[in-house]
C-alpha cells in the first residue's frame, strides 16, 4: 500500500462521464448526446488546420496573438483582455487555481455543469450547491449562499443541461449583490445559439469581478480540437496568464480557431438552422405531452412523467439507433437532454418519441 496520498478533496471528485458514442450491434448511430454541431466545422477552419500540418515541428507562439486579435475584431473586444485555453474548461481551471483553495467556497447551482464542483475540489475548495427555481438559476439563492469564504460563483448562461437562461437584468442583479472580492464566472459556451446575447461581454466591461468564458466546441464545431477563451479585466487576465502553460495551444488549434471565428457566415448559418430545428423539436415534444422548457442552447431538455418513463424513452431511442444524454447525475432523473441535429436528425427523434408516446398512451 502506497503512503503517497493526494491532497484533500481529490478523492471526493466523481469522474466526469461524457456522452456515449456507440451502441452495441450498430455500425452507425445518430449521436445527440454531446451537444455537437451537426454541420461539423467551417470548411475554412478545416483548410487552415490542414495547412498547419506543414509546421508540426515548430513550437507554437505563446501569446495566441493572432487568435486573440481575430476574436477581438469579430466580437468588438480588447485582445489584451482575452486568454485562450484548451477548451473553455481550461480557462475555468485557471480561475479556481488562481482564486480559490483550501478553506474557500465555490458556489454552483443545482443543475449546473458537473465540471464546476470538480474544479472546486481540484484545488481543495468546498463546492456549495444552491437550488434552482423551475430549472432556472435562482439569483436570490446564490446571493443567500455567499459567505466570507466565498471566492468564485459559477453560472452557465445559457445553462447546461436545462437550456434555460437568465435575462441581462437578472445577471446584473447578481453581480450587484456580490461582494467585490467574489469572482463571477459567466460561462457562455452556448451564447451563439441565444439570439442577440453578448455572452456577458458588456457585464465584464462594467465590472472588475466578472469573467466571461467562451468556446469553439459548440457552434464553431471544433470540439475535437479543444479550444476556448475567456474575457475579463486586464488585471484578472494577467493573473490567469501567470499560471497558463506557455504552449497550451498548438499551431493547428490556433490556425483552425482563427479561421473559424472569422467565418461569420458559417456561424450565422448554424445559428439559424439550430433555432429552426430547436423550435420544431420542442413544439413536437410538447404536442406529445412531454415537458420541455424554452431552450436558448443547441439542445432541449425533454421531461417525462418520472424516471421510469425517461429510461423507457431512452431505450426506445436506442432501439432506433439514437443516442441522447441521461441527466440523472444532474439531479434530473426524469429527463433526457437531446442535442438539436439537422433536419433529418430532428425528424428521426420526433418519429421515434412519437411512436414511444403513442405506445405509452395505448398501454
Amino acid at each position: 500500500m502506497t503512503q503517497i496520498t493526494p491532497k484533500p478533496g481529490i478523492m471526493d471528485i466523481a469522474l466526469y462521464v461524457s456522452g456515449e458514442s456507440r451502441l452495441a450491434g450498430r455500425d452507425t448511430v445518430l449521436k445527440l448526446s454531446s451537444n455537437e454541431n451537426p454541420l461539423g466545422c467551417s470548411e475554412k477552419a478545416r483548410a487552415a488546420y490542414a495547412a498547419a500540418a506543414t509546421d508540426l515541428h515548430r513550437y507554437p507562439n505563446t501569446d495566441h496573438a493572432p487568435v486573440r486579435r481575430a476574436i477581438g475584431e469579430v466580437h468588438g473586444l480588447d485582445p489584451d483582455r482575452i486568454i485562450c485555453g484548451v477548451g473553455s474548461d481550461e480557462v475555468l481551471q485557471f480561475v479556481v487555481h488562481a482564486f480559490a483553495g483550501a478553506g474557500d467556497e465555490v458556489i454552483t447551482t443545482q443543475h449546473g455543469f458537473s465540471m464546476y464542483p470538480i474544479l472546486a475540489r481540484m484545488v481543495g475548495a468546498t463546492p456549495v450547491t444552491v437550488p434552482e427555481a423551475d430549472r432556472r438559476i435562482d439569483v436570490d439563492a446564490i446571493l443567500a449562499a455567499v459567505t466570507e469564504r466565498t471566492r468564485v460563483v459559477f453560472i452557465a448562461n445559457p445553462a447546461n443541461p436545462t437550456g434555460t437562461m437568465l435575462t441581462p437584468e437578472e445577471v446584473q442583479r447578481l453581480v450587484d449583490g456580490l461582494p467585490q472580492t467574489v469572482l463571477l464566472v459567466h460561462d457562455s459556451a452556448y451564447t451563439e445559439f441565444a439570439a442577440g446575447a453578448d455572452g456577458g461581454a458588456a457585464l465584464v466591461d462594467r465590472h472588475q469581478n466578472v469573467i466571461m468564458t467562451r468556446t469553439f466546441s459548440k457552434i464553431h464545431g471544433l470540439g475535437g480540437l479543444r479550444i476556448g477563451w475567456g474575457y475579463a479585466s486586464r488585471q484578472i487576465i494577467d493573473v490567469l496568464n501567470r499560471i497558463r502553460q506557455p504552449f497550451n495551444l498548438s499551431n493547428a488549434q490556433m490556425a483552425a480557431a482563427e479561421a473559424a471565428i472569422r467565418d461569420t457566415a458559417f456561424r450565422d448559418h448554424c445559428a439559424d438552422l439550430n433555432a429552426r430545428m430547436r423550435d420544431r423539436l420542442r413544439n413536437s415534444l410538447i404536442q406529445m405531452g412531454i415537458g420541455c422548457d424554452k431552450s436558448f442552447a443547441n439542445f432541449v431538455l425533454a421531461r417525462f412523467a418520472d424516471a421510469a418513463e425517461a429510461e423507457a424513452a431512452d431505450a426506445a431511442l436506442r432501439e432506433d439507433g439514437i443516442l441522447v444524454r441521461r441527466v440523472s447525475s444532474y439531479g434530473l432523473p426524469a429527463a433526457l437532454r437531446i442535442t438539436v441535429g439537422d433536419e433529418d436528425g430532428v425528424t428521426r427523434v420526433i418519429d421515434s418519441l412519437g411512436r414511444f408516446m403513442a405506445d405509452r398512451r395505448g398501454a
